[in-house]
């Protein structure tokens, strides 16, 4: 029996989406405050996956300006309609959670996607679509219930019908379910199906932490009532235990392939070290078939696992990306992001062929803005990251160099910088907003060789000025401040390049020759 290993999209891949086009299958997942925002993937067997793009890869499209860490673009859902695809969202835009849905619409999936359709009479997060047979198209999402809260986050699920032609909600709202799991709180991320004379309705309860379930109601009226499945959830691991490899499931959404199997996506976390989750929330994926009219996930186990059989598809493996990115190409890799909507000319590949530049820009990798840093997901709980940059700081506060990223507040910047009239190599630890410094050492060179290790939840770095020989800047620098389990929110950890003047002007500008990151 051929098996395949989860998770199918590593490292910080949340809230999976997903939809089948004849023998095609188009995934997205959340985004948060990166840009650009929500990756879009492909796959012939549901196991390989190939990245495509970004649905909003445009300013026009999502203006992630000030946007606080872990706010920004929520849970995305994927539909294709009558040859269009669409894609709708919640943009949290504030720390104050206030928040905006929208959708936008493609042709083809690689692009380019509209411009955002603004729902401002739709409450909530996480929405979702549904096209029924009739021709009728419906929006739902969470909100409170309009007769109040019987319990601290007790949430409901709406429905209300889309008018496609002028993109607004028309009729009615439908208070559709409120959950299974009564005290439980955070009902959220509804999909709606129809099968076999079924509507079903598949929510997320109990939060997106240690409690996280996915439970399921159905009603032969798209306005109900709903009828609970008796076997909710129907998929959880909080009775696991924290100690199971797998955590926090929930958050899914279904799939019918084209032999007739069906599948489930779904999000979950592979803590290390500890009950930490350096990796973020994690896309899964797991079988199900239908039972008595209700799903039964993992038959026999009903449990997610690391190692499961294949889907019944020809296997469709994609050509493997490098390890080690050259900087020879115009337009940067599709791993790479920016944090929050970029702002200046302040990065190029072309400005020195074979190099990335990053201009020295006054913000600061500590602050909710848009700094000089692009950087891409930590996927791995061991893995080296390896880069060769070229800079010389002339003056204090001009800084540049390699940071491991969980947010403003909880990260490692291993940075040339410039200070007491002589450069050097430090390695700085920020924790709560407060920075330690590990290690510094001085350095006269203007090409530095930048090297980190992580095996589990210890983080060795390294530097040199030459190829491959390496001195110890600092080893066992504790990595758990880059999981959400320290520092809270809900992204993984990036790795990335930055470049900094530190609240003044400067000219000044690092050149990175390449960047490589591999599992060890």
């Amino acid at each position: 029996m051929e098996t395949f290993r989860n998770p199918v999209l590593p490292g910080f891949y949340p809230d999976p989406s997903i939809c089948r086009v004849g023998e095609d299958y188009y995934m997205v997942t959340s985004s948060f405050e990166y840009f650009p925002g929500v990756p879009i993937f492909h796959s012939k067997d549901l196991v390989h996956w190939r990245q495509l793009g970004h649905v909003l890869d445009r300013p026009s499209q999502l203006d992630l300006d000030e946007t606080p860490s872990s706010k920004g673009i929520y849970a995305a859902t994927i539909r294709h309609h009558n040859g269009i695809f669409y894609m709708i969202t919640t943009f949290v835009v504030s720390a104050t959670g206030a928040r905006r849905n929208f959708y936008v619409t493609a042709e083809n999936p690689t692009g380019p996607w509209s411009d955002p359709h603004w729902l401002p009479d739709a409450p909530g997060i996480d929405p979702s679509l549904f096209f029924d047979e009739d021709g009728k198209a419906y929006v739902m999402a969470n909100r409170m219930p309009p007769e109040g809260q019987q319990y601290p986050k007790h949430m409901e699920i709406w429905l209300q019908e889309l008018d496609l032609e002028h993109h607004r909600l028309v009729g009615p709202k439908y208070s559709l379910w409120d959950g299974a799991l009564k005290q439980i709180h955070a009902q959220e991320g509804p999909h709606l199906y129809k099968i076999n004379g079924y509507y079903y309705l598949l929510i997320a309860e109990g939060g997106t932490g240690f409690t996280h379930s996915v439970t399921i109601a159905r009603s032969e009226s798209i306005t109900g009532p709903y009828e609970n499945c008796k076997m909710n959830p129907i998929l959880t691991h909080r009775h696991l235990g924290r100690g199971y490899p797998i955590t926090n499931v929930g958050h899914a959404d279904i799939v019918e392939t084209e032999n007739g199997e069906w599948w489930m996506v779904c999000l979950a976390s592979r803590p290390y070290g500890g009950d930490f989750r350096n990796l973020g929330r994690e896309t899964f994926l797991v079988p199900f078939r239908w039972e008595s009219g209700w799903p039964v996930v993992n038959p026999g186990k009903g449990i997610v696992e690391l190692e499961l059989p294949r889907p019944n598809l020809p296997e469709h493996r994609w050509p493997s990306e490098p390890v080690c990115d050259h900087f020879e190409s115009s337009k940067l890799g599709l791993q790479w992001n920016f944090i929050r909507t970029p702002r200046g000319e302040y990065w190029s590949l072309t400005e020195r062929p074979g190099y990335l530049r990053l201009k020295l820009k006054p913000e600061r990798m500590t602050e909710c803005a848009n700094p000089s840093f692009v950087g891409r997901r930590q996927q791995h709980m061991n893995f080296a990251m390896r880069t060769v940059m070229e800079f010389k700081p002339r003056r204090q506060g001009e800084t540049a160099g390699a940071v491991l990223l969980q947010n403003q507040d909880y990260q490692f910047r291993m940075e040339h910088a410039y200070t007491e009239a002589r450069t050097v190599i430090r390695l700085v630890e920020r924790k709560a907003g407060e920075e330690r410094l590990l290690a510094e050492r001085p350095v006269d060179a203007s090409r530095l060789y930048l090297k980190v290790e992580a095996v589990g939840q210890a983080y060795h770095f390294y530097y040199g000025t030459e190829a491959e020989v390496w001195h110890t800047l600092a080893e066992n620098a504790d990595g758990t401040i880059l999981s959400t389990d320290v520092a809270g929110g809900f992204i993984g950890a990036y790795i990335g390049l930055f470049a900094s003047s530190e609240g003044q002007a400067s000219e000044a500008y690092a050149d990175f020759d390449w960047f490589e990151y591999r599992e060890i």
